[in-house]
């Protein structure tokens, strides 16, 4: 049965729309997911990661290429860069969460100082960098985006170059913690550049969803002749940042990757569990009901006099 896309379009309008009430940011919505509808490849499959690797998609899975996947994250007021490939989402969502595969030919990334990280001058200059990324959302009429600090400090897994690290986000000027969004990142070094796939959630459910996070970084392979054991030093392109470079630059480029559904999280979340299992069906069923007591409640009423 194919997986019906109206279930996150009511997500994103019962929660968005209350907070902007623009006809014009529903329509770029609702247009982004139509689209996406129809060219959306759901597990199991294999993706392709440009020409660098492959991404094996579970079962229950679903993947976005672009230019639609592009499209949704501009009408959720996030910037991509070129090397966006697309996005992950659940087929059922019991939690909202959603991740971006991203390729960065950065050229070949030496690992050498890891061992010489600074997580708290990291994080600073993270928090400097979301001043560049405000601007944007600001523009695009989006709340702006604070940097709370750290949900996971850098870790580097030498035996196969992967990166995690994860910072916390939050609406500007909101200060309840249950409404930080969060973004889980994790990286991959390859010959030529690095493949990211970046989870984003909220501050609540990060934890439950850090297994999901590496079983599908575990299904991305780089092909023969771009693994980061292949490098010629001779005549491949190496990049003249390290990892500590990469990680602050990467970030610099997510912070605005808040998910917004994770930012309100606590206000609406009896809303969000409802909907997440029924979608547009659910809601046109509970107005129905509503009205069905309304109705009664009006016609008891009347009964007592």
């Amino acid at each position: 049965m194919k997986w019906h896309v109206g279930k996150i379009v009511t997500i994103f309008l019962l929660l968005l729309l209350p907070l902007f009430g623009d006809e014009a940011y529903e329509q770029e919505i609702k247009t982004a997911f139509a689209a996406a509808e129809k060219v959306m490849e759901k597990g199991p499959q294999q993706i392709k990661v440009f020409d660098q690797a492959t991404l094996d998609l579970p079962e229950k899975f679903i993947f976005i290429p672009n230019p639609e996947a592009t499209n949704i994250m501009r009408a959720m007021g996030n910037p991509v860069s070129e090397g966006f490939a697309g996005m992950i989402l659940p087929e059922k969502m019991d939690t909202w969460w959603f991740i971006t595969v991203n390729y960065d030919n950065a050229g070949y990334i030496k690992d050498d100082d890891a061992k010489n990280w600074k997580s708290d001058e990291m994080l600073q200059q993270m928090k400097e960098n979301a001043v560049q990324i405000n601007e944007e959302r600001v523009k695009r009429h989006m709340p702006e985006v604070d940097v709370a600090g750290w949900v996971q400090t850098p870790m580097y897994y030498g035996d196969n170059h992967e990166v995690i690290w994860s910072v916390a986000t939050k609406a500007k000027g909101v200060e309840d913690d249950q409404a930080q969004g969060v973004n889980y990142n994790t990286l991959v070094l390859g010959r030529q550049g690095y493949i990211g796939l970046n989870l984003i959630t909220s501050l609540a459910s990060v934890e439950s969803l850090k297994p999901t996070s590496k079983m599908l970084i575990d299904q991305l392979h780089f092909v023969d002749g771009k693994r980061y054991s292949d490098v010629n030093f001779d005549t491949d392109k190496i990049a003249e940042y390290g990892l500590a470079a990469l990680i602050t630059g990467a970030a610099a480029k997510k912070l605005g990757l808040i998910a917004l559904a994770a930012a309100f999280l606590a206000k609406f979340a009896k809303v969000i569990a409802l909907t997440l299992f029924g979608g547009t069906l659910w809601y046109k069923k509970w107005a129905a009901k509503k009205k069905q007591k309304e109705t009664a409640s009006t016609i008891d009423t009347t009964n007592k006099f």
